[in-house]
């Protein structure tokens, strides 16, 4: 994995294609995260992220609102 062609969720913008590349949480967080269908490997799209509020992505066909907090955690890679 190239380190430097990521970021976390939280710096994604609206509308971007991306795809997780791993939760760096504790293992609650990450089993709650992989129950709602966020694991690794999988595509999802940004909705909506804008600078204060959730980050609303489209994952598995379902929306999740995710804070900010918790989208910081998140390793993605930008598709495309």
């Amino acid at each position: 994995m190239q380190r430097e062609s990521t970021i976390t969720l939280s710096k994604a913008a609206s509308g971007q294609q991306v795809k997780l590349i791993s939760i760096e949480a504790g293992r609650g967080l990450t089993h709650r995260l992989a129950e709602l269908g966020l694991t690794p490997g999988v595509e999802l799209s940004v909705v909506q992220a804008d600078r204060s509020g959730p980050i609303l992505v489209l994952v598995r066909g379902s929306r999740i609102a995710l804070g900010r907090g918790m989208a910081h955690k998140l390793i993605i890679k930008p598709l495309g």
